[in-house]
């Protein structure tokens, strides 16, 4: 009993209130400020000065300490859909509202050609008071056709053997100053179509057109801190020293030079493309390890970001394009509103299942300006049942479980790492059975990190 009080004592200690000097979200984490308590804090968009400022407003290239820190993600081996472009993803969809009202163009088209159609505004019709403004936040990405056949522009494309390369697939970079040294460096995977888990061998549910994922690198002074990559609604943060490397060449301005980096490795999980730091099962989107709604992982074909990708920079309420590539296709994409992808099926629709979890088929996603890059805390979000907003970097990498899981006793598995050393095995065991997968290790994994 003594030893076991002794295991849980950390998660007393860290469930202790934040420091009140400290007035930023990110620096009231107790991981974060016992490290961090010598440097300056974040600042959002909305507080920078001159003076605080990281970056010049008009960056002429991408900083090269974000491309050698960018992610490789490790896409699964029997995934069906794969990255996609989203110039040519749009022309397969028209733009409606809520009710199915279709939007036309001035010319009557109603069809989308290019990212220039998407707009945060839309001007409907004339009448004697002048035009009608609609809000893109109103209106979704509604198919052309019937996508539960599986069009083919539906599946998008496999990064190349050995390179990484998903040339029809460029992902998207979005740079914020975060002021007093530090820079967030925001990198978006697109795909054309989410296909969600099964439960206990039913489903999918949650699937839907379009899907917008992304991980977080944040830098002070140059130097990756943090990373944080994004599941569903939510995710998880890490201390950057903690999240698996990989050795690759480094490029400078695109071309090959002879120096070997290490770059963060994150793993994309299969149909639904949630972001993990290991390999195996992982509960989807709920807490206490709920594994009969999962996700899966493992070391599928690498798709490498840095040699395809469309590069913005955030300034002030806008953005701006970091070359001639991202000036063709404009930055009205980025501040549409609506979902990139089709409305919730109605439950009349031949096509709609419903279960006590989750609908088949729900709304498509919102784009990248729509993920709080302003946020200061890791998290883009904080679930229901995280009340305390908490968002601690975790210090070794979460271990999956199953039967796919790559296991070490280096780094553990989750909390279960503080018994390796007890003696003898049955006394381990007994602890470990009190307490996997149950509020104690839980409180435990998510405050000691």
């Amino acid at each position: 009993m003594i030893l076991y009080i002794w295991l849980i004592l950390p998660s007393l200690i860290y469930c202790l209130p934040p420091d009140p000097f400290l007035d930023s979200n990110f620096l009231k984490d107790p991981n974060v400020s016992r490290q961090l308590n010598k440097l300056p804090p974040l600042l959002s968009p909305d507080q920078l000065t001159d003076e605080t400022r990281s970056l010049s407003k008009h960056l002429e290239k991408v900083p090269q300490y974000i491309i050698d820190n960018c992610p490789m993600v490790h896409l699964y081996s029997e995934e069906k859909y794969w990255p996609s472009d989203i110039t040519d993803f749009i022309k397969n969809f028209h733009l409606a509202d809520k009710d199915g009202n279709v939007f036309e163009f001035e010319n009557g088209r109603t069809n989308l050609t290019s990212l220039q159609d998407l707009q945060p505004l839309y001007e409907i019709g004339k009448n004697n008071d002048g035009s009608q403004i609609t809000d893109s936040a109103d209106l979704y990405m509604t198919t052309n056709e019937d996508f539960s056949k599986n069009p083919d522009w539906l599946i998008g494309h496999r990064p190349e053997y050995g390179t990484g390369l998903v040339r029809k697939s460029p992902a998207v970079l979005l740079i914020s100053d975060k002021g007093n040294g530090w820079v967030d460096a925001f990198w978006f995977y697109f795909y054309p179509f989410n296909w969600g888990p099964y439960i206990m061998g039913y489903g999918p549910w949650g699937n839907h057109i379009g899907d917008w994922e992304h991980s977080l690198v944040r830098f002070h002074m140059g130097e990756p801190k943090f990373l944080w990559m994004s599941a569903h609604s939510g995710g998880t943060a890490y201390q950057f020293d903690a999240i698996e490397k990989v050795k690759k060449l480094r490029r400078v301005d695109g071309k090959i030079q002879n120096e070997i980096i290490n770059r963060p490795l994150i793993f994309s999980a299969r149909g639904t493309h949630a972001n993990y730091a290991s390999v195996g099962q992982y509960s989807h989107d709920v807490p206490f390890f709920f594994m009969p709604l999962s996700d899966f992982t493992d070391r599928g074909p690498m798709w490498d970001p840095v040699m395809n990708f469309y590069a913005y920079q955030i300034v002030g309420d806008g953005v701006r394009p970091m070359s001639e590539r991202e000036e063709k296709i404009g930055t009205s994409w980025l501040s549409f509103a609506g979902r990139w992808g089709d409305k919730q099926l109605p439950s009349n629709d031949p096509r709609q299942k419903w279960c006590p979890v989750q609908w088949r088929y729900i709304d498509g996603p919102l784009g990248p300006l729509f993920k709080n890059l302003e946020r200061t805390s890791l998290c883009e979000s904080f679930k229901l049942w995280n009340m305390w907003h908490g968002c601690p970097p975790r210090r070794w990498i979460k271990k999956a479980v199953g039967l796919d899981a790559e296991r070490n006793d280096l780094v553990g598995d989750n909390c279960g790492v503080l018994l390796y050393k007890i003696r003898p095995k049955w006394l381990r065991g007994l602890l470990r059975l009190l307490m996997w997968r149950g509020t104690i290790c839980f409180c435990m994994d998510y405050f000691t990190g």
